[in-house]
C-alpha cells in the first residue's frame, strides 16, 4: 500500500495543498465543459495524432540549477519514478499516483514518439503497461508529468518522495538527474 510521504512538512503540506487545488480546478472546469466521445480509456485528455500532442515529441531544456533535462512537446519537464527498490517502477491510475504525476500515454494513433533537439532518438522508445496503453519512455524510463508544474521551466516535482518513492528529472543522456535545484 502507498502512502503520501511528503504530508509531513511545511513543503510537503504546500505541495499537498497544491495538488489538491489542481485536482479541484480540474473537477470545475470538467464540469463546465461541453461532452464529447471518449474511447472509454482512462486518458480522455490526451489528443490524438500528430506531434503536437505533448507525449509524442520530447526534447530538452534548461532548467536553473538542474540544468539541461528532458521536456515533452509542450516544454513541461518529464519525471522518472523509482520506488520499492524498483528502479523504473509505474505509477498507477488505482493509487492516485497519475492525479499527481500524469502519465503520458500515446494516442492511439501513434506508434512512436519522436525525439526533439538534444535528445538521442536510439534512447527514446516505448513500453505496452497491463492497462494496455502504449507510454513512451527514455532510456528505458517511463516518463510522467508532475501536476504542480504549471509550464515551461519548471521543476518543482524534483526530487519528492511520495507513493512510496522518488521522484526525478531525466538528462538527455537518459540518467536521472538526483540533485536538488
Amino acid at each position: 500500500m502507498h502512502s503520501l510521504w511528503f504530508g509531513t512538512t511545511p513543503r510537503g503540506r504546500r505541495l499537498l495543498a497544491v495538488g489538491a487545488g489542481v485536482l479541484v480546478a480540474g473537477s470545475l472546469a470538467a464540469c463546465g465543459s461541453s461532452s464529447s466521445a471518449t474511447s472509454g480509456k482512462s486518458h480522455p485528455s490526451r489528443s490524438s495524432g500528430g506531434s503536437s500532442s505533448p507525449s509524442t515529441k520530447f526534447g530538452t531544456a534548461t532548467i536553473a540549477g538542474l540544468g539541461t533535462v528532458v521536456v515533452d512537446g509542450n516544454g513541461k519537464t518529464v519525471y522518472m519514478f523509482t520506488a520499492d527498490g524498483h528502479t523504473n517502477a509505474p505509477c498507477s491510475d488505482s493509487s492516485g499516483c497519475t492525479k499527481v504525476w500524469p502519465d503520458l500515454p500515446l494516442p492511439d494513433d501513434v506508434k512512436t514518439a519522436t525525439a526533439g533537439a538534444g535528445l538521442n532518438p536510439s534512447l527514446l522508445g516505448t513500453k505496452k503497461l497491463s492497462d494496455g496503453e502504449t507510454y513512451p519512455t527514455y532510456h528505458g524510463w517511463l516518463m510522467y508529468e508532475y501536476a504542480a508544474d504549471s509550464g515551461p521551466g519548471q521543476a518543482t516535482g524534483q526530487g519528492i518522495k511520495s507513493f512510496g518513492g522518488t521522484w526525478y528529472v531525466l538528462s538527455p543522456a537518459g540518467t536521472p538527474i538526483t540533485s536538488s535545484p
